[in-house]
């Protein structure tokens, strides 16, 4: 079990380390003018995303659900914090997603979003951090 945990957690932070870089790299991507840091950008993103970012997700969630069949499964009826926690990693995903999303608007010089937008994007993951380790770890209700 302690094993799932681990490479659960080792996976968290290899997404959540996409998920904060991916909107800072949109950040300077829109801020950029020339075509040289324009695809340079494009390769990094997609590297990102698809080599990092995607992979951490879908690993974190193999074994998070793992570990619901395993022994969290029988919390689920009683705990509203794995309620909670469910309902974040949902919407982290659709986050996920829109980034996604973004990087394909970015890939094919439609992106109509300034800098500051992404600036602001930026910030949304450390929400998600915080809340998803706290009800984690504390079990608040």
């Amino acid at each position: 079990m302690l094993w799932l945990k681990a490479l659960h957690l080792i996976f968290m932070v290899t997404w959540f380390a996409g998920l904060f870089y991916l909107p800072r790299l949109f950040v300077y991507h829109a801020m950029s003018e020339d075509e040289i840091s324009n695809e340079r950008f494009k390769i990094m993103e997609r590297k990102l995303f698809f080599g990092i970012m995607t992979p951490g997700m879908l690993l974190t969630f193999v074994f998070g659900i793992w570990m619901l069949v395993d022994y969290a499964w029988a919390m689920f009826s009683t705990n509203g914090w794995l309620h909670v926690k469910l309902t974040l990693l949902l919407l982290l995903l659709v986050y996920h997603f829109f980034c996604g999303k973004w990087l394909f608007d970015f890939k094919h010089d439609r992106n109509v979003k300034s800098h500051i937008f992404y600036r602001w994007i930026n910030e949304i993951p450390v929400l998600f951090l915080f809340a998803i380790i706290i009800l984690a770890v504390v079990k608040p209700f």
